[in-house]
Formats: structure tokens, sequence, C-alpha cells
């Protein structure tokens, strides 16, 4: 096994040009799953990711169609390993939308590498890391003519606009999935620059939009003024009651859930390099804010949240109009931690705007999108082989790091298919993520290669 796997790792090294050709050619197609425009693209996308799969032997590959305006999912398999571990790798190809355009330095579609990093939107979201997995099987397959572990798929194409299609294809529990001893999520990073990492929480999300109507059509400021009640007031007032100036959330019994981190986790956390000043520089921001009480680190993995993303009402073209609306919403989001409910937690923002909206205004929350929570089981042989893969790989320890940010299918892998899930990437904290110059270190996308190459390895002793 040991010359199959040098043999695997030199093909890496020695094929890394026309892998990041390949990668250069997936970030150019758009496929930003939640804009309609973009549908051919998102079905480009998962093209690629076949034609792909196909060439290096992949077998059974597969395109699945979903219902209505859903994004298909690509699956393909390898079976005939002589032991009993089938891993399943999960990533997505689709992405974020790339407003504002003009905060870019180069065209988003159109890959650009500076100073050793290639700037796209998808590089380290997830394009990059999908075809990390890709490349890692073709290395085995094109050298050995197989596989250290049986090994079997799953990529998604609308991660970035709710997964729901996924998310019932797991609940089902088909065939396919059976027999899975081990999933890896492939679509989170490290902690620094060198320093390999494994997610051990992820925190989960709640999706809404929220409606305030106030008149039954906008009217004249002058006219009406001092007499109409106005929406965006009425908004503003309910999105501003519901968090403290420090940032903690006001809604009652919004904490009461939350699953405290261990000592041991806490004693790990403080061991991490963090640099307040690096992390205000990157941000571009004058100070942190939340609740003072508790490390950054610590709000941004185990502290649950309220964000405003978007708002709208009244006029907000150019120039002005003197108007007063009788319509406004925001689009807002709570990230939840271990241990809490979705649906309680839902219930309980309804209620609470109920409560501290002006008597005025009719109020309407919409739950978009909502998915829990999880931690990962440490001691899990998956996890060890990924620890040991990627201190092989880059010389390090691996730090276990939680996850502020959600991936919504985590969970479903873990509570279905009763498999230990391996949360780990190749990002680095300045990738961008979500935002102009989105990038991915072009050193990293190749050790992520071999990284994956030993840990299929690892896992087959």
């Amino acid at each position: 096994m040991q010359a199959e796997l040098a043999k695997a790792l030199e093909h890496c090294r020695s094929t890394r040009d026309g892998s990041l050709e390949d990668l250069l050619k997936f970030l150019r197609i758009p496929s930003i799953s939640t804009l309609p425009k973009h549908r051919a693209d998102v079905a480009q996308a998962a093209d690629f990711v076949i034609k792909q799969l196909v060439d290096i032997g992949m077998e059974n590959v597969e395109l699945i169609k979903g219902t209505g305006n859903e994004h298909p999912l690509v699956i393909g398999e390898w079976m005939h390993a002589d032991n009993a571990n089938t891993v399943l790798l999960y990533a997505h190809y689709d992405v974020q939308p790339v407003d504002p355009l003009n905060l870019w330095t180069t065209p988003p579609f159109e890959p650009a590498i500076r100073d050793g990093f290639l700037y796209a939107r998808g590089s380290a979201d997830d394009k990059g890391q999908l075809l990390v997995l890709i490349k890692a099987l073709g290395a085995c397959l094109k050298t050995s003519g197989k596989l250290p572990v049986n090994v079997k798929v799953l990529f998604e194409g609308e991660e970035e606009s709710g997964g729901e299609h996924i998310g019932r294809y797991v609940e089902s529990l088909p065939a396919f999935l059976k027999g899975v001893t081990s999933v890896v999520v492939l679509d989170s990073g490290m902690h620094a620059p060198g320093l390999p990492s494994i997610t051990t929480a992820l925190r989960g999300i709640i999706t809404a939009e929220l409606t305030v109507r106030t008149l039954k059509s906008d009217q004249h400021s002058g006219m009406e003024g001092g007499t109409a009640p106005n929406a965006n007031d009425a908004l503003s007032t309910i999105l501003t009651a519901i968090k403290t100036p420090t940032g903690r959330v006001r809604i009652p019994g919004f904490y009461s859930q939350v699953r405290k981190p261990d000592a041991k986790e806490l004693a790990s956390w403080r061991s991490l390099p963090y640099d307040e000043h690096e992390h205000l520089d990157a941000l571009g921001a004058r100070a942190l804010i939340g609740d003072k009480r508790y490390s950054a680190l610590y709000r941004q993995w185990a502290l649950p949240t309220f964000e405003v993303n978007g708002i709208t009402g009244g006029f907000t073209g150019e120039g002005f109009k003197t108007v007063i609306p009788a319509v406004a919403s925001a689009k807002v989001s709570m990230r939840l931690v271990p241990g809490m409910d979705p649906d309680l937690t839902s219930e309980s923002l309804r209620k609470y705007i109920s409560r501290v909206a002006p008597h005025w205004a009719r109020c309407d929350l919409k739950i978009l999108h909502a998915a829990k929570a999880m931690l990962v089981e440490t001691n899990a042989p998956a996890v060890k082989a990924a620890a040991e893969a990627l201190k092989q790989t880059f010389g390090q320890e691996c730090a276990y790091v939680r996850c502020g940010g959600s991936i919504p299918i985590a969970d479903a892998f873990k509570s279905k298919l009763q498999a230990p899930v391996v949360i780990t990437g190749f990002t680095l904290p300045s990738c961008n993520l979500h935002a102009p110059n989105e990038n991915m270190s072009v050193e990293n996308y190749h050790l992520g290669v071999e990284a994956i190459v030993r840990f299929f390895h690892q896992l087959a002793q």
C-alpha cells in the first residue's frame, strides 16, 4: 500500500499544471444557484463535474434531477476495495452571487492568479475543494487502477440557495447511500496559514423575511407627514429592539438552550493563533462587536446570533422621491449553536416581533430555511485518519476548531446515515467567502489533493 501511496502522490505533483487548468475552466462557469437567469450555468457546472468523474474512472456516475426549480445532484461510486470502509465525499458546485461587482479587482468569473492566490467566485467555496476530491480520486485510480477504500460521491448544486433537493434525497435514504461508514464534507477551511484544521461543530441557521405594512399605498411625505405611519420607521423599531448595542439578542429564552463548550475545547481555543488587530484589518472594521465577556472565537463559534442581511422600503433609486412608504421588509438570519431547536427559536422570534412592533404596523414573518447546529465525534476512526493525513501533508498537528457558518446537510448525514462526519478543507481565513475577491491559495489547492490521497490510505489501515 505504501508503494501505491507514493505513486499517487507523485502523480499529484507531476500533474499540478493540468489540475490547475481544470480548476480555471470550472471557475469560469457562473453557477449562481439562487439566480434563475443562471440555471443553465448551474447545469453546465454539473455536466463539468460528471465529465471529470467519468474521465478518472468513477462508476455509475449519474445526474439526479430535482423537482420544480431545484438544481441537480451528481452521484458516482467506486466499490471494489477489499475492506469494509465506504466513505461518502460531499462538496457543492454552485456559488454565491457576486455583488457588489465594482469591488472585485478582476471579474469574478475570469480567474486570476496573483501572489500565489487564485481569485474567482467559487475558488474557495466550494469548486476548488470539490475538484480537490476528484483529483485525489483520479490520482489513485490513474496510478493503481483502484482506491484504498470504497468511495461514493454526492455533489449538489444548491448549497448556496437552500439545499432542499439534497435534504430530501438524504432524508429518503436511497439505496445509493446504504452502507456508508463515514462522510467527508470538504466545505471548511484552515484556522491559520499552514495550520491544518478539522471542524468539530457547525452553527445551524434560520433565514427569514420580515414584511411590515402600515398603509394601503405610499403617501406624499408633505401632505401626510406627521399623520401617516411609516413602514420604514416600524421596521427600524422592530429590528433595533431585537439586539442590545453590544449585540446580545433580547429574544426571551434565546440563550437558554445553548450547549456550552467543555473545558477541553475552551483550552484548545485559547492555544490557537489569534490576533485581534489582524482580524480588524482583514475586516476593514474599526472594532469588533459582540458580548465582550466572551472571546472573539467564542462569539463566532459558541454563541447564537441575529443579523439583518438586507433592507428594502420606500424609494431607493437614483434621485429623490418624497414618500412615506407603505411597505418595508428585511431579510434576517439567526446562527444557532448546538442545543438550539430551530422550530422553537423561530417561534420565539415571531412572538417577540409581535410584542415589540408598533400597534399600527401589520407584520408578517416568513421562515425561509432552518437547520440545526451539529457536533462532530472527534474519536471516530475517519476523523483520526483525516487528522493524520493532514499532519503528514502540512507538517503540523491538526487543530480542532468550530465554524461559525452552517452546512445544513452535514447534520443530516450524521443523523440519517448514522456515520461519523469529517468536516475539513483548505481555505484560509483571508479567502473572502461570499465576498468580492474570493480566493484560494494555489499551494493549498495542490496540497489538499495530496492530503485527501493520504486520507484514503489512512482510512484503509
